[in-house]
């Protein structure tokens, strides 16, 4: 579950900024919206991020997207003779004369454990890297381990294991991807790398992703349960899909949908001949399925773009179940559920880029606001930041 995802000096955000999952206590609305583990905090399933064109919200999207592929790939380059993963991925802040070192963190619980892991970088090497480890029932916190440019210094549950390899490990390379490859009796390295790959980082085009789509929906098609949840979510989004099913004979895997015309017979329709605002529901409806069956984390870009309103609460809805504890952070344009019935305060996210280039993120729960006004009506009219300073311009004819 993630708690909060810090960033540094990365695209636009030059600062440090925190998007933060963790549920304001005073708050009581929609208890449905938050999942609780127990303890004295609870955390919330959904966050939406608004902002106006260029004000760097996509690049906080992309900001996860880096963090991820740099520990993905850091450890491949002890093999590969190829651009290392931190100067693949390394944007710092553009409009500053000296580039300075990025940073992440990211907190998540696993277990019954909070874990801290992050990592300060440039496109040379990892100038430092961090992992703690709380207890949530003792509230007692250990290091697992500390690494500077010139040491790595491995806490006491793993200093025996860990210790032998520490001068094998490349500067370019973080000490997380390091031994997650190991085959360790620890499995703290392989729990904090997996929770990490489990946020699913989707874009505006996964529309063309057809990697998903042959690698889960024939698996679904061929699970009655499975099929019967698809055909009843597709149903629900009023799609006119009433079956689908695959033929794999060829070269590439064909999908067809049946639709019923007038005289009730059922027709069928090439998968690729749906809507686009079709195609990416059903990606996102196997995207969430494979995050709540994970408990992991989905973060799309620009959601609402191609979906009406109504089908984008409805994606939002599949997170508040009894029983979910997935989570799905997205950004938008979309204010049609910037709305006290839908959303919590602390579940609204802003990001507004000043004249200078730098983005700020913020929440409308730092804002001294009252659960009964309309959070839409204020944004619009520039209470909160996060949209567009429009100036006077027009169009003469023969200019």
């Amino acid at each position: 579950m993630l708690v909060q995802f810090m960033l540094k000096n990365v695209l636009s955000f030059k600062d440090e900024t925190i998007l933060d999952m963790t549920a304001v206590n005073a708050y009581k609305e929609h208890a449905s919206n938050m999942v609780d583990i127990g303890n004295k905090e609870k955390f919330l399933k959904v966050a939406a991020v608004y902002g106006a064109n260029a004000s760097g919200k996509s690049n906080l999207h992309l900001a996860m997207w880096y963090f991820q592929r740099i520990i993905a790939k850091s450890f491949d380059n002890v093999d590969h003779d190829k651009k290392a993963a931190i100067a693949e991925n390394y944007f710092p802040f553009s409009f500053e004369k000296e580039e300075e070192n990025s940073e992440f963190q990211i907190i998540e619980i696993i277990g019954n454990f909070e874990y801290r892991y992050g990592f300060e970088y440039n496109d040379k090497c990892i100038v430092t890297e961090w992992l703690y480890r709380k207890s949530i029932t003792t509230n007692r916190t250990v290091t697992i381990f500390e690494r500077t440019t010139d040491s790595v210094r491995f806490g006491a549950s793993v200093k025996k294991e860990c210790g032998v390899y520490q001068e094998q490990i490349p500067p370019e390379t973080l000490v997380l991807s390091f031994f997650n490859k190991l085959k360790m009796q620890t499995s703290i390295f392989r729990n904090v790398y997996k929770e990490i790959m489990k946020i699913c980082i989707l874009t505006t085009d996964i529309c063309e992703d057809t990697w998903l789509f042959n690698r889960l929906l024939p698996t679904i098609i061929d699970d009655k349960n499975s099929k019967e949840k698809l055909i009843e979510f597709l149903t629900a989004i009023d799609s006119g899909i009433k079956d689908i099913e695959y033929d794999d004979g060829e070269k590439e895997i064909v999908y067809y949908t049946t639709h019923v015309g007038r005289d009730q017979e059922e027709y069928l329709l090439n998968l690729d001949n749906e809507s686009d605002g079709t195609l990416k529901t059903i990606i996102i409806y196997l995207y969430v399925q494979m995050a709540i069956v994970r408990k992991g984390v989905v973060f799309v870009d620009e959601l609402n773009t191609k979906l009406h309103p109504l089908l984008l609460k409805f994606i939002i809805d599949l997170f508040y179940g009894d029983h979910v504890s997935a989570q799905l952070i997205y950004t938008t344009h979309d204010t049609t559920l910037m709305d006290k019935k839908f959303f919590r305060r602390d579940q609204i996210w802003f990001v507004q880029k000043d004249e200078y280039g730098y983005s700020q993120l913020t929440a409308l729960s730092d804002f001294k606001v009252r659960s009964d006004v309309s959070f839409e009506k204020d944004y619009l009219a520039g209470v909160y930041g996060g949209i567009p300073l429009l100036k006077e311009f027009q169009m003469r004819e023969g200019e």
